[in-house]
């Protein structure tokens, strides 16, 4: 169970990575029926940490506080972390405290998470942690990644992956896909929704660094769409059409499938199955029904279509995902 978090933080940090973290896990949001973590921030290294932008923080928690975490996140590292070789010609990467990179193994070892942020990834390599592994980073850093860890099976393309119990994700905001994601896993749908609502963030999102793992619903706020995303999720349950959307919008059906992907990055159709996918979880974690009446009311006809609509998006069948969810808080 996801109960204990700690933050890293290195001399470099990247405060809106580091920021990325403590929104996630170290607000108390149990007035809305949400969780509460236990949350630290721990220093890597003696401090005090100076941030990218210079200024500094210090922290009561040392290392030690790792080894009672659920979750240890490390997030990006500036990039003054890739220092010149002494020939000048290859980048090499920083080194870091031997001390942490035990800290982190042990985590790995007794089956806490790590997750990384960005270049944060570059600490979990150097702790070993990426060798056989997929993994990501920021697409900048991709290569130099893969150079520095040739075990590390790294994937540039995508926001997110998880190959447990290591989580790596891509740039900046991609870190609150992977948090968002890794509360899914672990607490359930209504509690990542309820996050991302708290944070107004899509609780999914589509991008040029696709997810690995999932396969996630874009956001979709143009003001032209406004009136169609009243209306759409009072409607899951009847067949829709590319031309009743456009219609919403006020659009022709061409102009509209053409908006729509310069919107969110893909058709309206699979936006549509998205939001479909989303409400059979939901009715899977919260409610009894059958997996018909479920395949019903999100608008998928009949079990068969839903099983094949979940797998496809999900990876797992509506039974496996309910009984793994089902009860979360």
């Amino acid at each position: 169970m996801l109960r204990d978090v700690a933050v890293v933080v290195l001399n470099g940090f990247e405060p809106f990575e580091f920021g990325v973290v403590c929104e996630v896990f170290g607000i108390d949001r149990s007035e809305d029926g949400l969780p509460a973590y236990e949350f630290a921030v721990v220093q890597g290294e003696p401090g005090p940490i100076r941030s990218r932008n210079d200024f500094t923080i210090e922290s009561r928690h040392g290392l030690d506080r790792l080894e009672q975490a659920d979750l240890i996140a490390v997030p990006a590292i500036a990039d003054s972390m890739v220092l010149p070789d002494t020939t000048g010609a290859i980048p090499r990467p920083r080194q870091f405290p031997e001390p942490l990179l035990a800290a982190l193994r042990r985590a790995a070892d007794r089956g806490a998470w790590v997750l990384s942020v960005c270049s944060g990834a570059f600490v979990l390599g150097a702790a070993g942690l990426l060798d056989g592994r997929r993994c990501t980073t920021h697409w900048r850093h991709a290569g130099l990644l893969a150079r520095t860890h040739p075990e590390a099976k790294v994937d540039p393309d995508v926001l997110y992956v998880d190959d447990e119990p290591v989580i790596t994700s891509a740039g900046t905001a991609a870190g609150i896909d992977a948090c968002l994601y890794l509360v899914r896993k672990e607490q359930g749908t209504r509690v990542a929704n309820g996050i991302a609502r708290r944070m107004v963030v899509p609780p999914h999102r589509d991008g040029g660094q696709a997810q690995y793992i999932s396969h996630p619903v874009p956001a979709c706020a143009g003001d032209a769409f406004g009136d169609l995303l009243e209306w759409l999720p009072e409607h899951l349950a009847s067949p829709v059409t590319v031309a009743q959307m456009a219609a919403r919008a006020h659009m022709s059906p061409r102009t509209f499938a053409r908006r729509f992907v310069q919107e969110t990055g893909t058709t309206p159709q699979r936006w549509l199955t998205g939001q479909r996918v989303l409400l059979a979880q939901q009715l899977l974690e919260e409610t009894g029904e059958t997996i018909d009446a479920i395949a019903g009311q999100a608008g998928f006809g009949n079990a068969a279509a839903l099983r094949h609509h979940f797998f496809a998006w999900r990876g797992t069948t509506p039974n496996a995902y309910r009984r793994t969810f089902q009860g979360a808080p």
